[in-house]
């Protein structure tokens, strides 16, 4: 049998890959097998067809608890994210009294922090991008004038923006784990993933990049 993966004749792509998250959802579904093997274990006996209850019941104890620990790692997003806006915001009203800031990001700050109330992943999503950008305006505005360096306060609120960015970053991987565990068991024969396909239970996206943030990503910065 020739090697599955050959590095001496590899397939090589000379422009490279992009990758992309697949926004779709996998139910989790068994069929008329998962439904015979349950049947057999109570015509075997009692015992082995209440042993099986009890792992389902584990099961589903499993999958309530998972799902709060999702909610947890979701909303310890939504903190930073609501943090990282107040920051923002206070970065804008500092630069606007040392230079002539641009109206449009006050505007956007206020959109964004009016706008906060978490929920939906893709709400989510489309908060942390809109976040960079303004980040990034904030950024060009601060770099432009090299003399707002001096003003202590100005540095400070640049360095907790950046600390928010690596902390969401964090969070954000720590809620793509949990995701991950939970579009791994909900397909784990037998049990668990009976339990799923009676709960109507299906896979759950992870966190997207937005295209700007991807596009922002291939740029040359240096």
């Amino acid at each position: 049998m020739a090697n599955q993966l050959d590095e001496l004749n590899p397939e090589i792509r000379e422009e490279g890959l992009d990758t992309n998250v697949i926004v779709k959802k996998i139910p989790a579904q068994v069929g008329a097998g998962s439904k015979f093997f349950e049947i057999i274990l109570w015509v075997c006996g009692i015992l082995p067809g209440l042993i099986f209850l009890f792992m389902k019941i584990n099961a589903q104890k499993h999958f309530d608890q998972l799902q709060q620990k999702i909610q947890r790692n979701a909303s310890q997003i939504d903190n930073y994210l609501e943090q990282r806006v107040m920051v923002l915001q206070n970065c804008a009203r500092l630069l606007d009294k040392a230079i002539d800031l641009d109206k449009s990001t006050f505007e956007s700050i206020a959109r964004l922090r009016s706008g906060n109330g978490g929920g939906a992943d893709a709400t989510r999503n489309e908060l942390g991008g809109q976040l960079e950008t303004v980040s990034r305006d904030i950024n060009v505005a601060f770099e432009n004038y090299p003399d707002l360096l001096a003003h202590r306060e100005i540095a400070d609120a640049m360095q907790q923006n950046m600390y928010l960015q690596r902390e969401i970053t964090a969070a954000r991987e720590l809620y793509n784990d949990t995701i991950n565990e939970w579009n791994k068991d909900i397909f784990d024969w037998p049990t668990k993933k009976i339990v799923a396909a009676k709960n109507g239970y299906t896979t759950r996206i992870p966190f997207v990049a937005s295209k700007e943030i991807k596009e922002q990503a291939k740029a040359v910065f240096f």
